[in-house]
């Protein structure tokens, strides 16, 4: 009898850790690809292009910018950051990083980061220079085993 407990209590042994190994294992992959979504965002800006990036939010998405409700993504490119993004002649991030936490289906992501844009040339042919510390935190959900922007909110502050 005893052997027989020690041999269930073994396999419930094994059968919990390749669970948890390969819980794991699919966190991390789920974290990667939360990562490359966040990139691919952060990617097009510094392009200075919106090309790509519808597929990366949700259709009824939201965008909260600086204190402001911008609405869905569509509706924030195009009438906050698409002709925005006319203006610039350069829009660059250093310092970046992401915290990701994966809970089922959800994902959440902290990016702190600092922006530097440069603007296109005045009439004096002068190109202003804004540099800022910015925070963002997005909600993502898997869909159809893609990762998607459902809910998205960054705002910054002058760089000391």
């Amino acid at each position: 009898m005893k052997v027989l407990k020690l041999i269930t209590l073994v396999t419930v042994l094994i059968a919990t850790v390749n669970f948890t190994t390969a819980q794991n294992s699919k966190d991390t992959t789920d974290k990667e690809d939360v990562i490359v979504v966040m990139k691919a965002y952060k990617d097009a800006l510094q392009n200075l292009t919106t090309e790509g990036t519808f597929e990366l939010f949700t259709k009824d998405s939201k965008v909260f910018e600086s204190g402001g409700v911008e609405g869905s993504y569509a509706h924030y490119i195009e009438h906050h950051l698409g002709p925005e993004l006319g203006h610039f002649k350069s829009f660059t991030f250093s310092d970046y990083k992401i915290d990701v936490q994966v809970d089922g289906a959800y994902a959440f992501t902290t990016e702190t980061y600092v922006y530097t844009i440069v603007l296109n040339p005045n009439e004096k042919g002068e190109g202003r220079t804004i540099a800022k510390k910015g925070v963002a935190t997005s909600i993502l959900k898997k869909l159809e085993g893609k990762w998607k922007i459902i809910k998205t909110h960054s705002s910054s502050r002058n760089k000391k």
